[in-house]
């Protein structure tokens, strides 16, 4: 690396230190512009709160492209880190702060190392909601520099530092949310007959939400429904007329995701009926699964195993939603994960990855920019 590890660290605590929603990730933008400015040989867009840099190539024959993710999550920190997030409430839980670090290390190479091919830096904000690629790969700016190929990591908190795990072909599901809201009537405790309890509703259809997998998708299939969220009530002594349930489905196929979809409407629409209350669903954000591109990802493993120390491994499909699969539905590439070692999982509020990784995934991916841009 052309610059200390240690101070790819601390522009990792830096970012760290400033998680933001979708979307609002000002203070971010702020501080990878200002990082980027000192950078010699690059163009820069900027689109909504994200940046798109240009490292023009010394004799370009196609556009090599690099994406990052930026925002933060809604939960509160729990890490005991000395540097950890000033912003309450949101914190950087699933590695978007290293991600970004290892992409800006990148670009810092890059400007002083040109290579022959343009090299296009996408940091993309909303990864966690509500979802930016799309968008972003519809703008102008994008447009006007859309690469030919391109490529993304995620940390992964179960690998060891020094671990490259992918596969070709499907690497994380399908997605999609689930909103459900339901209407009925509150009322005292003592008089339910003169209520419409949605407690009761709610937890009913919570049950048959969980009937779906068992008994409405082939054994041999994989998917996953997942309520997170489930309120309704305010005291013990009132029932309540609303409940909201928000959870997610997982996929390997879209045929699967349309067929408990179109389940999840059934027995919404029958909770409502049964329960004579309003029952109201939305779907929310949705992403397309993640599907690397098999040559491409083939030939990056076997050089990845055969010019780096590091260990290469071909892992299994995972129940991970990423919205980096919009860019690979039209422009092939892939994505890899990049172990960290640490016990807790993504989007845990006591997840510490090692930083150590930052180094491997700047190293292996400058390695690898260089062989495949000259």
């Amino acid at each position: 690396m052309t610059v200390s590890l240690d101070n790819w660290i601390q522009i990792r605590r830096q970012l760290h230190q400033i998680p933001e929603p979708g979307y609002l990730e000002e203070k971010t933008q702020a501080f990878l512009l200002a990082q980027l400015s000192e950078l010699p040989n690059i163009e820069i867009q900027t689109w909504k709160t994200g940046i798109l840099v240009r490292v023009p190539g010394t004799a370009p024959r196609k556009r090599i492209g690099y994406r990052t993710d930026m925002d933060g999550l809604p939960i509160l920190e729990e890490t005991g880190y000395a540097f950890a997030s000033t912003h309450p409430g949101f914190m950087h839980a699933c590695g978007h702060d290293l991600h970004m670090t290892i992409a800006l290390g990148l670009v810092h190479h890059f400007s002083h190392h040109r290579v022959q091919d343009d090299l296009i830096f996408i940091f993309q904000p909303a990864e966690e909601g509500p979802g930016g690629a799309q968008p972003m790969m519809e703008s102008i700016e994008f447009q006007t520099w859309r690469p030919d190929m391109i490529f993304a990591l995620h940390i992964a908190p179960e690998y060891p530092v020094g671990t490259i795990a992918t596969r070709p072909g499907i690497l994380f599901a399908n997605t999609s949310e689930i909103n459900i809201q339901l209407n009925g009537k509150s009322g005292h405790a003592a008089y339910p007959h003169q209520t419409n309890d949605m407690v009761v509703a709610a937890t009913q259809l919570f049950t048959q939400l969980q009937t779906i997998i068992s008994r409405n998708i082939n054994p041999l299939d994989s998917a996953v429904i997942t309520v997170g969220k489930l309120a309704a009530g305010t005291k013990e002594n009132i029932i309540a007329g609303t409940a909201e349930l928000n959870g997610t489905i997982r996929t390997l196929t879209l045929d699967t995701m349309k067929k408990i979809q179109k389940r999840i409407k059934e027995i919404v629409a029958g909770i409502g009926t049964s329960f004579q209350c309003e029952a109201t669903l939305n779907w929310g954000m949705q992403y397309v699964d993640v599907t690397n591109h098999e040559a491409i990802t083939t030939n990056f493993m076997d050089w990845a195993a055969k010019n780096t120390e590091y260990q290469v491994m071909e892992c299994r499909e995972a129940m991970t939603g990423e919205d980096f699969g919009y860019f690979l539905k039209e422009i092939p590439g892939f994505l890899f994960w990049l172990g960290v070692d640490t016990p807790y999982g993504l989007h845990h509020s006591k997840i510490t990855p090692d930083e150590k990784a930052i180094g491997v995934g700047i190293d292996t991916m400058v390695r690898y920019l260089e062989e495949i841009g000259n």
